[in-house]
């Protein structure tokens, strides 16, 4: 069971990269460009889902979406709980 929890950890931690990339390319005015345009719609299909369960009841407060750090802390508190199952 070892191994499936660094699974689960090391997954986590790929999403919460994922998220914290998301949101930093989405605060910058990148030019556009193929390669850029392809990661910011895997990042939007793949991240957005999560976010949206949280942005139901959080909303923006003027230009800031406080969304992605609850999520954050969501996904962390539920990967430790999952791992320290697994692991006993």
């Amino acid at each position: 069971m070892d191994g499936l929890a660094n699974f689960i950890e090391s997954l986590a931690l790929i999403y919460l990269l994922m998220i914290l990339a998301y949101v930093v390319m989405s605060m910058l005015p990148l030019p556009y460009n193929v390669w850029v345009g392809r990661i910011r719609q895997f990042l939007d299909q793949t991240v957005s889902p999560y976010l949206n369960v949280f942005r139901r009841f959080i909303p923006p407060i003027g230009m800031f979406d406080l969304s992605p750090i609850v999520a954050i802390f969501v996904l962390q508190i539920v990967s430790r709980i999952v791992v320290g199952v697994l692991r006993g």
